[in-house]
């Protein structure tokens, strides 16, 4: 069967891995991994494996982990720069420790705050953290995001980066049912390209992508 791939739409597309749960699918054109429409949970069952996170900004450990975004983009931001998190969680954290950096933020998900009037707005950065990889049409949903920031604004993504075929199948992040969509170096940078951004990795697991 002929899939599409859900970043960049190309059809040229081939077996990558497969495991007593699901098939993952490489695209060609832009190096997505990603698992077939037809495996993905549905919303309800979505909804079930996000009710279990425990995330607070009282977690120092959690803000640790953020702060491997929240420190690179933060330093490239204006004074009062405002922002967006997008696909925030059930415990907004991220936005809380730009708010007591400065910086006035609106948030949205899909699931915990679905207050999609905040999409019609401009902000000089948005923040996507451990979001994309659940994303069942990236490139639409990316591509929204970037349209929604001021020249020069910044579009933070961390998502975890797919390394080869046989690192891919001990990969502890394939296990969760959420995530199906897997972006490497390659894809982000064809992302970059796709949008017009440039696109920077100061981090493990982090890109920072510029409107230009």
């Amino acid at each position: 069967m002929m899939l599409t791939c859900p970043l960049c739409t190309s059809t040229d597309t081939t077996h990558f891995h497969c495991d007593h749960r699901r098939d993952y699918q490489r695209c060609r054109c832009c190096a997505l991994v990603f698992v077939p429409p037809a495996q993905r949970l549905d919303a309800a069952a979505e909804r079930a494996v996000y009710d279990q996170h425990v995330n607070s900004p009282d977690d120092a450990g959690y803000r640790r982990f953020l702060s491997r975004l929240f420190d690179p983009l933060q330093r490239r931001l204006a004074p009062g720069a405002r922002g967006l998190d997008f696909g925030a969680g059930p415990g907004p954290t991220l936005s809380v420790m730009f708010e007591e950096a400065g910086h006035p933020m609106a948030i949205y998900d899909p699931f915990y705050a679905p207050d999609a009037s905040v999409l019609d707005r401009r902000y000089a950065f948005i923040t996507a953290t451990e979001v994309a990889e659940h994303l069942f049409e990236p490139g639409r949903e990316l591509a929204r995001l970037a349209s929604l920031l001021e020249p020069g604004g910044w579009l933070g993504l961390m998502t975890k980066r797919v390394a080869g075929p046989e690192a891919f199948a001990g990969w502890h992040y394939i296990l969760d049912p959420t995530h199906v969509c897997f972006f490497s170096e390659a894809s982000l940078e064809w992302l970059a390209g796709h949008l017009d951004m440039r696109v920077e990795f100061p981090a493990a697991d982090v890109a920072l992508l510029q409107r230009r």
